[in-house]
């Protein structure tokens, strides 16, 4: 097994994602925690002052960790240095190292700083920006155990991690009791499910399924925009009258849409399953004959939960286009959808307009092309190819893009756009780099000193 943030596993049911499900299934109260530049870099360089994990205070003394006790020192002037150590499993370790005696410190000299320590390096080295780790604490009967992984933030199990704990986007640490979660979405389900036996029992399954079919892309983004603005008591999203627009396209996309997304998918694929297993017509079926139909149907059922994992992500991208179409309908700011240049390149957005951009004069260079993309991963690289002669500025609200990544698109020319929130905080990469700029600056240094011209002329 390599050095690697995320690792391989060989096996059925093995991998990332069965132990997290393993763990969340097992843990009586779990801790997750977004991991900063320095929760990363003390396993990547040797210089780094900071050891381990940083913990806040109040989750150092919530009652998840053991209580610290005063450490004896040498010098009893000394300022006191707090401590517990208590047993870790790191089951992404390399072998010999999974079982560590992990301590969790509090240097009172230094205010209320805490980090736990003598953690495998192994497990963070490698991690994307952005990236999790989640301690589960459960009882064995040598005492209380905390079994800890790290979760890449780019990698499906992140998707799976935030799905199963209710995770939002602007999370930076919490805990959680997993049976707990599990209990209120088994509330969530129950009255969905009287509604859906009766109207198997009724024989009107297939018309109650049209009525749980998720809506297209654009009715889904329609009805997430509408829910902010009434949240916030907006009339359109106008850029230039929000005080951080793009942190609004990442509530939009990443929360309010993202939760109305869950709600109709767990109807829809419950429906479904329904359906493949018990059919349209209702009908007496004895447990074996449950079971026979389930083992016939298993890959109908596969393809089932496949589709699901499809419609997830494929929605993620066309949600953000959505969204930033309305925020620039909201500032009246001009641009053309799709439109197909050169070489069959179709960027998502030209502002103002091809026809614009194509002039043979100098106003042409103040137009550009903006590309949209909710994650960026290797598909940045795609947008290179759009970008011809062209300014282009990419927008995205994700997190887990590296530095190095960050400097490959400026060598290309490509300017990054992002929320606020993401170019100062610790978890992210997007500081101190020349062509990254927030969507408040985009937009009130780069679209409006244009607005009044691309309006004369788009």
């Amino acid at each position: 097994m390599g050095e690697q943030g995320i690792f391989d596993f060989d096996g059925e049911g093995s991998g990332q994602a069965g132990l997290l499900t393993d763990l969340l299934g097992r843990a009586e109260r779990v801790l997750v925690k977004k991991l900063s530049n320095n929760d990363r870099d003390w396993a990547r360089y040797a210089n780094k002052h900071q050891a381990g994990v940083y913990i806040p205070a109040d989750h150092r003394d919530g009652g998840f960790f053991p209580a610290l006790e005063e450490k004896e020192r040498e010098d009893p002037a000394a300022r006191p240095i707090r401590e517990a150590l208590f047993d870790t499993v790191w089951p992404q370790a390399l072998d010999g190292r999974q079982n560590r005696k992990t301590r969790i410190v509090h240097y009172t000299s230094k205010g209320p700083e805490t980090h736990m320590t003598r953690l495998p390096k192994e497990c963070f080295g490698q991690l994307s920006p952005a990236s999790f780790l989640v301690m589960g604490r459960y009882r064995k009967e040598q005492g209380t155990v905390y079994e800890c992984l790290t979760v890449d933030s780019a990698s499906d199990e992140a998707e799976l991690l935030l799905a199963q704990l209710g995770i939002p986007p602007d999370f930076l640490i919490g805990e959680f009791e997993p049976a707990a979660i599990r209990a209120q979405e088994q509330d969530r389900v129950l009255d969905f499910a009287a509604e859906l036996i009766a109207a198997w029992q009724a024989g009107t399954i297939a018309d109650f399924a049209r009525t749980a079919a998720m809506p297209g892309t654009e009715e889904l983004a329609r009805r997430a925009l509408a829910r902010y603005l009434e949240i916030h008591g907006l009339e359109v999203l106008d850029p230039f009258a929000i005080e951080r627009p793009g942190d609004a396209l990442r509530e939009i996309s990443r929360s309010i849409e993202w939760e109305m997304f869950r709600t109709f998918q767990r109807r829809e694929r419950a429906v479904d399953l329904v359906r493949i297993v018990l059919g349209d017509a209702p009908r007496g079926m004895t447990v074996a004959e449950m079971i026979r139909q389930l083992v016939n149907e298993l890959p109908r059922i596969d393809a089932l939960m496949l589709s699901a994992s499809q419609q997830r992500k494929s929605r993620a991208g066309y949600s953000y286009e959505h969204h930033i179409e309305a925020i620039l309908r909201g500032g009246k700011i001009p641009f053309e959808k799709q439109v197909v240049i050169e070489a069959k390149k179709r960027p998502d957005f030209i502002l103002p307009s091809l026809a614009f951009v194509s002039r043979a004069d100098a106003l042409a260079a103040t137009g550009l092309i903006l590309s949209a993309k909710t994650t960026l991963r290797e598909r940045w690289k795609q947008v290179e190819r759009e970008k011809g002669n062209r300014r282009l500025y990419l927008t995205t609200v994700d997190e887990n893009i590296a530095g190095n990544a960050i400097q490959d698109m400026e060598g290309i020319g490509v300017q990054l756009v992002i929320p606020e929130s993401l170019m100062d905080a610790r978890e992210t990469e997007y500081a101190g780099h020349g062509n990254v700029l927030t969507f408040r600056r985009f937009c009130d240094e780069i679209v409006q000193p244009n607005l009044e011209a691309w309006r004369g002329i788009a």
